[in-house]
């Protein structure tokens, strides 16, 4: 279900994968994430055939009546501390979609799939 925003001006319809795309970004901004992992493969490895990057990958956003959550499914660096990583990127995810698109998340989850020793991006 898109998310709806309500402005003197009319109506903006916001889908979910916009919402996941402005999520991904986000959370790869945060320093100790070296990547994300993938929850929806056969469209993760369609990208990847056709060289597209995907910045939804490993997000998975849920919107119902009264509430928007986030899921993120991570790859934490090796030799970080899982839990700062874990708090940096969801107050990240947070600002980012409030700021930009003016959604209020009323959840991100954080789901650590990995551990891997970072290289340089």
């Amino acid at each position: 279900m898109p998310k709806i925003v309500e402005t003197p001006l009319g109506k903006i319809t916001i889908v979910e994968d916009v919402i996941a795309t402005i999520a991904g970004l986000a959370a790869m901004d945060c320093y100790g994430l070296v990547g994300m992992a993938s929850r929806k493969q056969v469209k993760d490895s369609l990208s990847e055939l056709l060289g597209r990057d995907n910045p939804g990958r490993g997000v998975e956003v849920r919107i119902s009546t009264e509430e928007v959550q986030v899921d993120l499914y991570t790859i934490v660096s090796y030799g970080t501390n899982i839990y700062e990583v874990a708090q940096n990127v969801r107050d990240k995810v947070r600002y980012v979609l409030n700021e930009s698109i003016g959604i209020n998340v009323d959840r991100v989850n954080i789901f650590v799939q990995g551990v891997r020793v970072a290289t340089d991006r």
